[in-house]
């Protein structure tokens, strides 16, 4: 017979398996900041990206963008141009992180002001 304590490890597992996952699939320096620039922006070639983020190697870039476009939440275009160029856009499924991001920017707007004891800039509710 399993004791209370069991259950509770058996249940706190459940809860955090899922946002392990979400920390899995957008942990590093740039996935987020890749969606929230094709959120804020639309549809992206790939060297307007790398100039729009700013700070990140077309080979990182490249890399992240395969990595979101195998979980679903950017789809790669390639546009019938010569030259060849490529698109990326958010999916709808990757859409659906919108307000994940926007709650951690509210929150990283807030603790930034916390921790300088400066006001943050007023936040535009379309961004990301």
């Amino acid at each position: 017979m399993k004791n209370t304590n069991d259950h509770d490890h058996i249940r706190c597992i459940s809860e955090l398996l899922p946002t392990r996952d979400t920390l899995e699939l957008l942990s590093g320096k740039w996935k987020i900041l890749i969606i929230m620039a094709l959120a804020v922006k639309g549809p992206s070639r790939f060297m307007e990206m790398v100039r729009d983020i700013g700070n990140i190697t077309p080979k990182m870039l490249s890399k992240e963008l395969r990595d979101l476009e195998q979980n679903e939440l950017v789809t790669r275009t390639v546009l019938p141009t010569i030259p060849v160029t490529v698109e990326y856009a958010l999916t709808d499924y990757g859409r659906t992180l919108r307000p994940v991001i926007v709650a951690m920017r509210d929150w990283g707007v807030t603790h930034r002001a916390r921790m300088t004891g400066k006001a943050g800039p007023k936040l535009r509710r379309k961004a990301a």
